[in-house]
């Protein structure tokens, strides 16, 4: 990885997080920076590599953001999750705390579908969130990430049982990318000047009979593609108990899918780090006993 030359101060938010807790390691493990680490409350020191520093800042309290980034020459903004609305509150404390502590440099995680013409909600928060981005005054770098890889192995594995994958996709592709690419392209992009936008993705496009066909010469298993109606999906959400928030935010995302708004596939993940991407494969291996 290529660092700027100087010591920065860089900030990771969503610290206790999947992506976050990788960022603020593979930041620390370069001991070319000093990471601050955020997250809703504090957690136990010994969690974090040593030099870290750790600060409570919660996305619902500005006060908070705005004393903890005070300092920062860079943050590295995991969005947020939970209902949109929430989530718009969220990024938008976060941005306007991020400029009102002098913070120069935005290295922002948003989707490959941020758009706020989506049918998916959530692309509507990651659109609205790109637009406070480039309102801000900072200089921003965007990942735009496709859906994760680990996420999405969870419908596969939920069907083993009946050896059917009930989804609507359609024929939508989808560039499962892994949260681990993930995290390394955001920590790259922090050291380095800003950027403009990513498109961050796996190596490959499939759609969901490839992707079930290849969960099932992985596991030794059988399992099939069964596209189903947009209404069964829902019908079949609500038989399981789901809450409905949920039923909302998975239904939108297979309109999206559906739409082809997952399929693009790029090179930044090699182009920042210097390594290919994980490919889907290797993340179904890590499940294959679950």
């Amino acid at each position: 990885m290529l660092f700027r030359s100087g010591v920065m101060r860089i900030a990771v938010t969503g610290a206790s997080g999947q992506i976050g807790g990788q960022v603020v390691r593979l930041l620390a493990g370069e001991q070319a920076h000093r990471v601050v680490a955020l997250a809703r409350r504090v957690l136990p020191s010994g969690r974090w590599p040593a030099g870290v520093s750790v600060r409570a800042a919660d996305y619902a309290d500005p006060e908070a953001l705005s004393t903890a980034l005070r300092g920062a020459d860079t943050l590295v903004f995991v969005s947020s999750d939970g209902p949109v609305a929430q989530v718009m509150v969220h990024h938008h404390n976060v941005i306007r705390s991020a400029r009102a502590s002098g913070v120069a440099h935005i290295v922002a995680l948003s989707g490959l579908d941020a758009d706020p013409f989506s049918p998916f909600c959530y692309a509507v928060s990651y659109g609205y969130t790109e637009r406070l981005l480039a309102e801000s005054g900072c200089l921003v770098s965007i990942a735009r990430a496709s859906i994760y890889s680990e996420f999405f192995t969870g419908f596969l594995a939920r069907a083993r049982a009946s050896g059917q994958v009930r989804l609507p996709a359609a024929d939508g592709r989808i560039s499962l990318v892994s949260r681990a690419d993930v995290a390394r392209c955001l920590a790259a992009l922090a050291v380095r000047p800003a950027s403009g936008c990513h498109d961050i993705t796996g190596p490959e496009s499939f759609d969901l009979a490839a992707v079930s066909a290849l969960a099932a010469r992985e596991w030794g298993t059988a399992l099939e593609y069964a596209g189903i109606t947009p209404a069964a999906h829902c019908a079949e959400m609500a038989i399981a108990g789901e809450d409905p928030w949920w039923m909302y935010a998975y239904s939108t995302m297979f309109a999206s899918i559906r739409e082809q708004r997952w399929a693009a596939v790029s090179d930044e993940v090699r182009r920042l780090t210097g390594c290919s991407p994980v490919p889907f494969r290797e993340t179904l291996a890590s499940c294959k006993t679950a």
